[in-house]
């Protein structure tokens, strides 16, 4: 009997330490990993299916915003020109709420190393990268992208040079 009892509170212990997520949580980070695999295919118009209409867009620089028709128009012509292929070597997903305040609601937040390989023989970069995503209603109404800018042009051969080094 004793044994019985220790078995059923170290389940109960073990069972609160798991980490659990609701049904939304699970289909909000499926959301998140079906847009992130349009992006792997550079695949603009499966990417637009994901996005709310009112879809805002911000970062990585502080200030940089976009809405959702001038983001599937920025893909477009990023996967014409710019982009030969973009993999997530590693990602990572966390779904979170927020109760209240300017940012309630359904959060994913998802942190990858990525590399993307431009075309015309610019080279490639790899990087760390983090988005996090807020959706509701099965839609990304807002994404906030965080990553080193200054990295990548590094690493396909630009040059930071301080203003006054011209």
């Amino acid at each position: 009997m004793k044994y019985g009892v220790i078995l059923i509170a170290l389940i109960i212990g073990l069972s609160a330490c798991t980490n659990k997520t609701t049904q939304p949580d699970q289909e909000n980070i499926q959301l998140v990993k079906n847009y992130i695999k349009a992006v792997e295919h550079l695949d603009f118009e499966a990417m637009a299916a994901y996005l709310d209409d009112d879809y805002l867009g911000m970062g990585p620089s502080y200030g940089d915003s976009i809405n959702k028709t001038d983001a599937v128009a920025n893909w477009s012509w990023s996967v014409e020109y710019l982009y030969e292929k973009i993999t997530y070597n590693r990602s990572r997903f966390a779904a979170v709420t927020i109760p209240d305040g300017d940012n309630a609601g359904h959060w994913v937040a998802n942190w990858a190393e990525l590399t993307i390989t431009y075309k015309d023989g610019m080279g490639e970069a790899t990087i760390w990268a983090n988005t996090n995503y807020l959706v509701k209603n099965g839609k990304i109404v807002r994404s906030l992208t965080f990553y080193n800018e200054a990295d990548v042009l590094r690493q396909i051969g630009y040059k930071i040079v301080p203003d006054g080094d011209i």
